[in-house]
């Protein structure tokens, strides 16, 4: 929010406390001068917020007796647009989650429950990205479902343009990345699926209801359903590290991290291409194994052979460069 428009809001939060606040007391709680306190005022004038002048020696601003702020009037799609986007504030700060609770108790009682069932549903994998904005009704569907435990017919459009209508057990939403996600069965093929929002085009709900796994995370069964997502190549490596040590290069949504004995661990990766893993595992500084597949033997092989060059170039120069 910007700055001038955040300090208006907190300057009529000031007055709705009630009583008389100086022009002095204005500008010390805002941090700017009386001036700008003045022209704050105006602002709210223009809304039509009555704000009185009081002259005199502790004269200053304050409310119209009797007034009082009307019931925030939001559409469905605009309060879900305000709170998923302060929900998403809450990965940074407190600040974001006291404006969050605040328009949340303004709400009317069939809105607010609503939002609270997209609120109790959702769980964050990471500071989010560029959004992409799921439709509200689509959202708010899928949230009650969670909640309530029911199934929903969902149609989808692929990456690839492939369209189809599938019923889906949810089990709960995720943000990652700027993505939100919906993890759940399919039980028409009996699997765990996993859905990005942005591209269900609607959601319906189904009669009955399902009985979720129990001690079910969400966040990581996302993370688990784009780290193994189809892909042009299977890879499997050992390394000798710590399933926290390969994190730091290979997060949760890339790759799978199975502990070995002996202090090693065997990581699978589905990617589409190769030629940057190379790079990724030499940057671990751990001793590895590549099990599969043969290309990335290759293009390891390969990289290792420049660095030698590299150093042997280095090495020349050395020599022949004059002390």
């Amino acid at each position: 929010m910007p700055r001038p428009i955040a300090r208006v809001l907190s300057l009529l939060e000031l007055l709705q406390s009630g009583g008389v606040r100086t022009v002095a007391e204005l500008a010390s709680r805002l941090e700017v001068d009386e001036r700008t306190v003045r022209r704050y005022v105006d602002h709210l004038l223009d809304l039509d917020i009555p704000v009185e002048s009081v002259r005199g020696r502790y004269g200053g601003y304050r409310l119209a007796p009797g007034y009082r702020m009307p019931p925030l009037m939001l559409s469905d799609d605009e309060a879900l647009a305000v709170l998923i986007g302060l929900v998403t504030g809450l990965m940074t700060g407190t600040a974001s989650e006291t404006a969050a609770a605040k328009v949340r108790r303004v709400l009317p009682a069939r809105l607010g429950s609503r939002l609270d069932a997209v609120l109790g549903s959702l769980a964050f994998t990471s500071p989010p990205g560029s959004p992409a904005t799921p439709e509200a009704p689509v959202l708010l569907a899928l949230a009650d479902a969670v909640t309530h435990h029911r199934p929903v017919a969902v149609r989808y459009t692929a990456a690839d343009g492939r369209r189809s209508e599938r019923t889906l057990h949810p089990y709960g939403l995720v943000a990652h990345s700027g993505r939100w996600y919906v993890t759940g069965a399919d039980p028409a093929i009996g699997e765990d699926r996993t859905f990005r929002l942005d591209r269900i085009t609607s959601a319906r709900t189904l009669p009955g209801s399902f009985e979720p796994p129990g001690e079910l995370d969400a966040a990581q069964r996302v993370l688990t359903g784009l780290a193994t997502a189809p892909h042009r190549y299977e890879v499997t490596v050992r390394i000798q590290g710590s399933a926290g040590q390969i994190r730091t290069r290979l997060p949760a949504s890339v790759a799978v991290v199975e502990p070995l004995p002996e202090g090693w661990s065997r990581v699978e990766l589905r990617v589409e291409r190769l030629d940057w893993l190379p790079g990724v595992l030499a940057s671990l500084d751990l001793p590895f194994v590549v099990e599969r597949p043969d290309e990335l033997r290759g293009l390891v092989a390969a990289l290792a052979e420049r660095l030698l060059k590299s150093v042997a170039r280095g090495v020349g120069d050395d020599l022949a460069s004059p002390p």
